[in-house]
Protein backbone atom coordinates (compact mmCIF):
# COMPACT_ATOMS: atom_id res chain seq x y z
CA UNK A 1 0.00 0.00 0.00
CA UNK A 2 1.23 3.49 -0.81
CA UNK A 3 0.33 6.79 0.79
CA UNK A 4 -3.30 7.71 0.28
CA UNK A 5 -3.96 10.01 -2.67
CA UNK A 6 -5.01 13.54 -1.67
CA UNK A 7 -8.19 12.91 -3.67
CA UNK A 8 -9.02 9.69 -1.84
CA UNK A 9 -10.24 9.64 1.75
CA UNK A 10 -7.99 7.98 4.28
CA UNK A 11 -9.35 4.73 5.74
CA UNK A 12 -11.49 5.13 8.84
CA UNK A 13 -9.39 3.69 11.63
CA UNK A 14 -12.50 3.02 13.69
CA UNK A 15 -14.30 1.01 11.02
CA UNK A 16 -13.93 -2.78 10.53
CA UNK A 17 -10.77 -3.91 8.72
CA UNK A 18 -9.16 -7.11 7.49
CA UNK A 19 -5.81 -8.32 8.85
CA UNK A 20 -4.87 -11.49 7.01
CA UNK A 21 -7.64 -14.00 7.79
CA UNK A 22 -9.08 -11.89 10.61
CA UNK A 23 -11.96 -9.45 10.45
CA UNK A 24 -11.22 -6.78 13.06
CA UNK A 25 -13.64 -4.26 14.52
CA UNK A 26 -11.20 -1.40 13.92
CA UNK A 27 -7.53 -0.71 13.10
CA UNK A 28 -6.29 -0.19 16.68
CA UNK A 29 -4.02 -2.80 18.27
CA UNK A 30 -2.90 -3.01 21.87
CA UNK A 31 0.81 -3.62 21.38
CA UNK A 32 2.84 -6.08 23.42
CA UNK A 33 3.96 -4.55 26.71
CA UNK A 34 5.32 -7.07 29.20
CA UNK A 35 2.76 -7.28 31.98
CA UNK A 36 4.85 -8.59 34.90
CA UNK A 37 1.85 -10.61 36.11
CA UNK A 38 3.06 -14.20 35.73
CA UNK A 39 5.16 -15.00 38.83
CA UNK A 40 5.02 -18.76 38.18
CA UNK A 41 5.39 -18.41 34.40
CA UNK A 42 1.66 -19.13 34.14
CA UNK A 43 -1.43 -17.02 33.51
CA UNK A 44 -2.91 -15.29 36.57
CA UNK A 45 -6.25 -13.63 37.22
CA UNK A 46 -4.42 -10.30 37.15
CA UNK A 47 -3.13 -10.96 33.64
CA UNK A 48 -6.59 -11.95 32.45
CA UNK A 49 -8.13 -8.81 33.90
CA UNK A 50 -5.38 -6.63 32.40
CA UNK A 51 -6.15 -7.83 28.87
CA UNK A 52 -9.90 -8.03 29.42
CA UNK A 53 -9.89 -4.36 30.42
CA UNK A 54 -7.97 -3.37 27.30
CA UNK A 55 -10.26 -5.44 25.09
CA UNK A 56 -13.30 -3.82 26.71
CA UNK A 57 -11.68 -0.43 26.08
CA UNK A 58 -12.15 -0.79 22.35
CA UNK A 59 -8.98 -2.11 20.72
CA UNK A 60 -9.37 -4.65 17.95
CA UNK A 61 -6.50 -6.85 19.18
CA UNK A 62 -4.86 -7.24 22.58
CA UNK A 63 -1.34 -8.66 22.37
CA UNK A 64 -0.03 -10.82 25.21
CA UNK A 65 3.66 -10.38 25.94
CA UNK A 66 5.94 -12.12 26.29
CA UNK A 67 5.41 -15.79 25.32
CA UNK A 68 8.78 -17.48 25.01
CA UNK A 69 9.28 -20.49 22.75
CA UNK A 70 11.64 -22.08 25.30
CA UNK A 71 12.51 -21.65 29.00
CA UNK A 72 15.96 -20.21 28.26
CA UNK A 73 14.34 -17.63 25.97
CA UNK A 74 12.82 -15.57 28.81
CA UNK A 75 14.19 -12.33 30.22
CA UNK A 76 13.60 -14.00 33.59
CA UNK A 77 11.94 -17.15 34.94
CA UNK A 78 8.67 -15.34 35.68
CA UNK A 79 7.73 -15.00 32.03
CA UNK A 80 5.42 -17.45 30.32
CA UNK A 81 6.99 -20.07 28.14
CA UNK A 82 4.64 -22.02 25.94
CA UNK A 83 4.22 -25.54 27.26
CA UNK A 84 1.21 -27.80 27.96
CA UNK A 85 1.01 -26.67 31.59
CA UNK A 86 0.27 -23.11 30.40
CA UNK A 87 -2.67 -24.01 28.14
CA UNK A 88 -5.60 -23.92 30.63
CA UNK A 89 -4.70 -20.43 31.80
CA UNK A 90 -4.05 -19.19 28.28
CA UNK A 91 -7.45 -20.51 27.20
CA UNK A 92 -9.12 -18.53 29.99
CA UNK A 93 -7.16 -15.48 28.85
CA UNK A 94 -8.08 -15.70 25.17
CA UNK A 95 -11.73 -16.38 26.04
CA UNK A 96 -11.82 -13.25 28.21
CA UNK A 97 -10.39 -11.11 25.41
CA UNK A 98 -12.79 -12.46 22.79
CA UNK A 99 -15.76 -12.07 25.13
CA UNK A 100 -15.15 -8.31 24.94
CA UNK A 101 -15.23 -8.34 21.12
CA UNK A 102 -11.47 -8.22 20.49
CA UNK A 103 -9.01 -10.71 19.06
CA UNK A 104 -6.21 -12.26 21.11
CA UNK A 105 -2.60 -12.16 19.89
CA UNK A 106 0.49 -13.75 21.45
CA UNK A 107 3.96 -12.35 21.03
CA UNK A 108 6.27 -15.29 20.30
CA UNK A 109 9.99 -15.05 20.59
CA UNK A 110 13.29 -15.98 22.15
CA UNK A 111 15.03 -13.29 24.20
CA UNK A 112 18.53 -14.38 23.18
CA UNK A 113 21.13 -12.20 24.88
CA UNK A 114 18.39 -10.26 26.68
CA UNK A 115 17.51 -13.42 28.62
CA UNK A 116 18.53 -13.71 32.27
CA UNK A 117 20.62 -16.88 32.43
CA UNK A 118 20.91 -16.65 36.21
CA UNK A 119 17.17 -16.46 36.74
CA UNK A 120 16.37 -19.03 34.05
CA UNK A 121 19.19 -21.35 35.13
CA UNK A 122 19.97 -21.86 31.46
CA UNK A 123 22.52 -20.34 29.11
CA UNK A 124 21.37 -17.31 27.13
CA UNK A 125 21.76 -17.77 23.37
CA UNK A 126 23.26 -15.56 20.69
CA UNK A 127 24.85 -15.60 17.23
CA UNK A 128 28.18 -15.65 19.05
CA UNK A 129 29.57 -15.12 22.53
CA UNK A 130 28.17 -11.67 23.28
CA UNK A 131 27.38 -9.99 26.63
CA UNK A 132 24.09 -11.00 28.27
CA UNK A 133 23.86 -8.28 30.93
CA UNK A 134 20.71 -9.49 32.70
CA UNK A 135 22.54 -12.69 33.69
CA UNK A 136 25.96 -11.03 33.97
CA UNK A 137 27.32 -13.60 31.50
CA UNK A 138 28.17 -14.30 27.88
CA UNK A 139 25.77 -16.02 25.53
CA UNK A 140 26.21 -19.51 24.20
CA UNK A 141 26.86 -19.35 20.47
CA UNK A 142 24.07 -21.20 18.68
CA UNK A 143 25.78 -23.95 16.68
CA UNK A 144 24.57 -24.87 13.22
CA UNK A 145 23.28 -28.23 14.43
CA UNK A 146 21.30 -26.50 17.21
CA UNK A 147 19.22 -24.35 14.88
CA UNK A 148 16.83 -27.16 13.83
CA UNK A 149 16.10 -27.71 17.52
CA UNK A 150 15.23 -24.03 17.94
CA UNK A 151 12.86 -24.26 14.98
CA UNK A 152 11.19 -27.35 16.48
CA UNK A 153 10.68 -25.42 19.72
CA UNK A 154 9.06 -22.60 17.72
CA UNK A 155 6.74 -25.07 16.00
CA UNK A 156 5.71 -26.63 19.30
CA UNK A 157 5.14 -23.21 20.90
CA UNK A 158 3.05 -22.13 17.92
CA UNK A 159 0.80 -25.17 18.18
CA UNK A 160 0.34 -24.57 21.90
CA UNK A 161 -0.61 -20.93 21.22
CA UNK A 162 -3.13 -21.96 18.58
CA UNK A 163 -4.57 -24.67 20.87
CA UNK A 164 -4.89 -21.98 23.56
CA UNK A 165 -7.21 -19.95 21.35
CA UNK A 166 -4.99 -17.18 20.04
CA UNK A 167 -6.25 -15.58 16.83
CA UNK A 168 -2.93 -13.97 15.90
CA UNK A 169 0.80 -14.34 16.51
CA UNK A 170 3.46 -11.65 16.59
CA UNK A 171 7.00 -12.92 15.96
CA UNK A 172 9.58 -10.83 17.82
CA UNK A 173 12.34 -9.78 15.42
CA UNK A 174 13.41 -6.62 17.24
CA UNK A 175 15.23 -5.13 20.22
CA UNK A 176 18.27 -7.42 19.84
CA UNK A 177 16.33 -10.45 21.04
CA UNK A 178 17.61 -13.63 19.39
CA UNK A 179 16.36 -13.11 15.82
CA UNK A 180 17.29 -9.43 15.93
CA UNK A 181 20.79 -10.21 17.21
CA UNK A 182 21.31 -12.46 14.17
CA UNK A 183 20.21 -9.58 11.93
CA UNK A 184 22.66 -7.15 13.55
CA UNK A 185 26.07 -6.67 11.88
CA UNK A 186 27.31 -5.37 15.24
CA UNK A 187 26.39 -8.54 17.14
CA UNK A 188 26.57 -11.22 14.46
CA UNK A 189 30.14 -12.01 13.38
CA UNK A 190 29.46 -15.52 12.15
CA UNK A 191 31.21 -16.85 9.06
CA UNK A 192 28.68 -19.57 8.21
CA UNK A 193 25.31 -19.55 6.46
CA UNK A 194 23.80 -17.41 9.25
CA UNK A 195 26.36 -14.59 9.21
CA UNK A 196 28.08 -12.10 6.93
CA UNK A 197 25.74 -10.90 4.18
CA UNK A 198 22.30 -9.56 5.04
CA UNK A 199 20.69 -12.52 3.30
CA UNK A 200 22.62 -14.83 5.61
CA UNK A 201 21.90 -12.75 8.73
CA UNK A 202 18.19 -12.81 7.82
CA UNK A 203 18.14 -16.58 7.39
CA UNK A 204 17.06 -17.35 10.97
CA UNK A 205 14.23 -14.81 10.81
CA UNK A 206 12.94 -16.29 7.57
CA UNK A 207 13.19 -19.87 8.81
CA UNK A 208 11.50 -19.02 12.09
CA UNK A 209 8.62 -17.24 10.37
CA UNK A 210 8.18 -20.09 7.89
CA UNK A 211 8.13 -22.56 10.77
CA UNK A 212 5.51 -20.59 12.66
CA UNK A 213 3.30 -20.26 9.58
CA UNK A 214 3.47 -23.97 8.83
CA UNK A 215 2.60 -24.83 12.43
CA UNK A 216 -0.17 -22.21 12.72
CA UNK A 217 -1.93 -22.83 9.42
CA UNK A 218 -3.78 -20.30 7.26
CA UNK A 219 -6.47 -19.22 9.74
CA UNK A 220 -4.10 -17.43 12.14
CA UNK A 221 -2.90 -13.88 11.44
CA UNK A 222 0.88 -13.57 11.72
CA UNK A 223 2.97 -10.42 11.75
CA UNK A 224 6.62 -9.71 12.53
CA UNK A 225 7.79 -7.07 14.97
CA UNK A 226 10.78 -5.93 12.93
CA UNK A 227 13.46 -3.59 14.19
CA UNK A 228 14.23 -0.70 11.84
CA UNK A 229 17.15 0.75 13.80
CA UNK A 230 18.74 -0.38 17.05
CA UNK A 231 19.91 3.08 18.09
CA UNK A 232 23.61 2.50 17.32
CA UNK A 233 25.32 4.75 14.80
CA UNK A 234 23.05 6.51 12.34
CA UNK A 235 19.73 5.05 11.19
CA UNK A 236 20.30 5.56 7.47
CA UNK A 237 23.11 6.08 4.93
CA UNK A 238 26.49 7.28 6.18
CA UNK A 239 26.09 5.33 9.37
CA UNK A 240 29.76 4.76 10.11
CA UNK A 241 32.40 2.10 9.61
CA UNK A 242 32.13 -1.48 10.76
CA UNK A 243 32.21 -2.98 13.34
CA UNK A 244 30.37 -0.12 15.07
CA UNK A 245 27.44 -0.15 12.69
CA UNK A 246 24.20 -1.46 14.11
CA UNK A 247 21.11 -2.56 12.23
CA UNK A 248 19.56 0.27 10.23
CA UNK A 249 16.48 1.11 8.21
CA UNK A 250 18.12 0.38 4.85
CA UNK A 251 18.72 -3.21 5.89
CA UNK A 252 15.28 -3.40 7.53
CA UNK A 253 13.68 -2.48 4.21
CA UNK A 254 15.59 -5.25 2.46
CA UNK A 255 14.59 -7.75 5.15
CA UNK A 256 10.95 -6.66 4.74
CA UNK A 257 11.19 -7.35 1.02
CA UNK A 258 12.64 -10.80 1.71
CA UNK A 259 9.86 -11.58 4.17
CA UNK A 260 7.23 -10.40 1.74
CA UNK A 261 8.67 -12.60 -1.00
CA UNK A 262 8.46 -15.61 1.33
CA UNK A 263 4.71 -15.12 1.61
CA UNK A 264 4.22 -16.16 5.24
CA UNK A 265 3.34 -12.83 6.88
CA UNK A 266 0.12 -10.84 7.01
CA UNK A 267 1.77 -7.62 8.26
CA UNK A 268 4.89 -6.01 9.72
CA UNK A 269 5.04 -3.90 12.88
CA UNK A 270 8.15 -1.69 12.69
CA UNK A 271 9.92 -1.03 15.95
CA UNK A 272 13.25 0.47 17.05
CA UNK A 273 15.78 0.47 19.85
CA UNK A 274 17.71 -2.30 21.55
CA UNK A 275 17.22 -3.84 24.98
CA UNK A 276 20.99 -4.40 25.00
CA UNK A 277 22.27 -1.17 23.50
CA UNK A 278 19.70 1.63 23.52
CA UNK A 279 16.25 0.80 24.98
CA UNK A 280 14.95 4.37 25.18
CA UNK A 281 15.04 4.81 21.41
CA UNK A 282 11.67 3.03 21.33
CA UNK A 283 10.26 4.88 24.33
CA UNK A 284 10.65 8.53 23.47
CA UNK A 285 9.92 10.82 26.39
CA UNK A 286 11.48 11.08 29.83
CA UNK A 287 14.20 8.60 30.81
CA UNK A 288 13.27 7.40 34.35
CA UNK A 289 16.80 6.45 35.37
CA UNK A 290 16.27 6.57 39.13
CA UNK A 291 13.10 4.46 38.95
CA UNK A 292 14.84 1.89 36.77
CA UNK A 293 17.75 1.57 39.21
CA UNK A 294 15.34 1.18 42.13
CA UNK A 295 13.68 -1.75 40.35
CA UNK A 296 16.89 -3.82 40.65
CA UNK A 297 19.23 -4.99 43.37
CA UNK A 298 22.95 -5.54 43.70
CA UNK A 299 25.24 -5.14 40.72
CA UNK A 300 22.43 -4.34 38.28
CA UNK A 301 21.21 -1.50 40.48
CA UNK A 302 24.72 -0.10 40.89
CA UNK A 303 25.37 -0.45 37.17
CA UNK A 304 22.22 1.46 36.26
CA UNK A 305 22.99 4.19 38.79
CA UNK A 306 26.43 4.66 37.24
CA UNK A 307 25.68 4.06 33.56
CA UNK A 308 22.09 5.30 33.48
CA UNK A 309 22.85 8.53 31.56
CA UNK A 310 24.68 6.51 28.88
CA UNK A 311 22.39 3.49 28.68
CA UNK A 312 19.05 5.26 29.21
CA UNK A 313 19.23 8.16 26.79
CA UNK A 314 16.65 10.89 26.58
CA UNK A 315 14.73 11.27 23.29
CA UNK A 316 12.15 14.08 23.25
CA UNK A 317 8.61 12.89 22.63
CA UNK A 318 6.67 13.91 19.52
CA UNK A 319 3.50 12.34 18.16
CA UNK A 320 4.19 9.55 15.67
CA UNK A 321 7.91 9.68 16.38
CA UNK A 322 8.72 6.42 14.55
CA UNK A 323 6.90 7.55 11.41
CA UNK A 324 9.98 8.96 9.60
CA UNK A 325 11.70 5.56 9.71
CA UNK A 326 8.48 3.61 9.15
CA UNK A 327 7.77 5.62 5.98
CA UNK A 328 10.82 4.00 4.41
CA UNK A 329 9.58 0.56 5.33
CA UNK A 330 6.13 1.50 4.06
CA UNK A 331 7.64 2.35 0.69
CA UNK A 332 9.72 -0.83 0.56
CA UNK A 333 6.93 -3.41 0.87
CA UNK A 334 3.28 -3.88 0.01
CA UNK A 335 2.67 -5.84 3.21
CA UNK A 336 0.28 -4.11 5.62
CA UNK A 337 2.18 -2.01 8.16
CA UNK A 338 1.21 -1.55 11.83
CA UNK A 339 2.54 1.85 12.94
CA UNK A 340 3.90 1.99 16.48
CA UNK A 341 5.31 4.89 18.47
CA UNK A 342 3.53 8.01 19.71
CA UNK A 343 -0.01 7.09 18.65
CA UNK A 344 -2.24 8.72 21.25
CA UNK A 345 -5.03 10.74 19.62
CA UNK A 346 -7.19 11.13 16.53
CA UNK A 347 -4.75 13.45 14.70
CA UNK A 348 -1.87 10.94 15.03
CA UNK A 349 -4.12 8.04 14.02
CA UNK A 350 -5.53 9.89 11.03
CA UNK A 351 -2.06 11.02 9.96
CA UNK A 352 -0.99 7.37 9.93
CA UNK A 353 -3.98 6.42 7.79
CA UNK A 354 -3.31 9.27 5.34
CA UNK A 355 0.31 8.12 4.93
CA UNK A 356 -0.74 4.62 3.94
CA UNK A 357 -0.24 2.76 7.21
CA UNK A 358 -2.85 0.08 7.66
CA UNK A 359 -3.09 -0.26 11.46
CA UNK A 360 -1.80 1.55 14.53
CA UNK A 361 -0.44 0.08 17.76
CA UNK A 362 -0.85 1.76 21.13
CA UNK A 363 0.95 1.00 24.38
CA UNK A 364 1.69 3.56 27.10
CA UNK A 365 -1.40 5.63 26.38
CA UNK A 366 -3.56 2.55 27.05
CA UNK A 367 -1.81 1.85 30.35
CA UNK A 368 -2.95 5.34 31.40
CA UNK A 369 -6.46 4.97 29.90
CA UNK A 370 -7.51 1.50 28.72
CA UNK A 371 -10.79 2.91 27.39
CA UNK A 372 -9.08 5.55 25.26
CA UNK A 373 -10.09 3.88 21.93
CA UNK A 374 -13.79 4.01 22.84
CA UNK A 375 -13.53 7.66 23.84
CA UNK A 376 -11.58 8.56 20.71
CA UNK A 377 -14.28 6.90 18.60
CA UNK A 378 -17.04 8.77 20.43
CA UNK A 379 -15.33 12.17 20.54
CA UNK A 380 -12.53 13.00 18.04
CA UNK A 381 -11.35 15.87 20.26
CA UNK A 382 -10.42 13.50 23.11
CA UNK A 383 -6.85 14.04 24.30
CA UNK A 384 -4.72 11.34 25.88
CA UNK A 385 -3.65 11.86 29.47
CA UNK A 386 -0.37 10.00 28.95
CA UNK A 387 2.48 12.36 29.91
CA UNK A 388 5.24 10.21 28.32
CA UNK A 389 7.05 10.19 31.67
CA UNK A 390 7.89 6.50 31.09
CA UNK A 391 7.50 5.70 34.78
CA UNK A 392 5.44 2.74 33.58
CA UNK A 393 8.57 1.11 32.15
CA UNK A 394 10.23 0.03 35.45
CA UNK A 395 6.89 -1.36 36.68
CA UNK A 396 7.28 -4.39 34.39
CA UNK A 397 9.18 -5.93 37.32
CA UNK A 398 6.26 -5.43 39.74
CA UNK A 399 3.06 -5.66 37.62
CA UNK A 400 2.95 -3.25 34.70
CA UNK A 401 0.86 -0.15 35.33
CA UNK A 402 0.71 3.61 34.96
CA UNK A 403 1.87 5.06 38.32
CA UNK A 404 -0.14 8.21 37.63
CA UNK A 405 -3.33 6.21 37.11
CA UNK A 406 -2.76 4.30 40.36
CA UNK A 407 -1.98 7.49 42.29
CA UNK A 408 1.60 6.48 43.08
CA UNK A 409 2.83 9.75 41.57
CA UNK A 410 0.90 13.00 41.19
CA UNK A 411 -0.91 13.72 37.93
CA UNK A 412 0.66 16.83 36.37
CA UNK A 413 -2.34 17.40 34.10
CA UNK A 414 -5.40 19.36 35.26
CA UNK A 415 -8.44 17.26 36.12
Amino acid sequence: MTATSPLAPAPDAFAPAQLGPLQLRNRLIKCATFEGMTPDALVTDELIEFHREHAAGGVAVSTVAYCAIAPEGRTDRHQIWLRPEAVPGLQRLTEAIRAEGAKAAAQLGHAGAVANSGSNRAKALGPGAIPAPMGMSLTHKVALDEIPGLLRKAATATKIAVDSGFDALEIHCGHNYLISSFLSPLLNHRRDAYGGSLVNRARLAREMIETVREAAGPDIAIWAKLGMYDGVGKPGPGRGPKPWRGFNVDEACEVARLLESDGHLDAIEPTAGSSLLNPMYLFHGDAPRKAFAEAFHGAMKTGLQVAGPVFLKNYPYTDGYLMPLARELRAATSLPIILLGGITDRPSIEAAMREGFDFVAMGRALLREPDLPLRLAADPTTESRCTHCNLCMPTIYSQTRCPIRTGEVPDPLPA
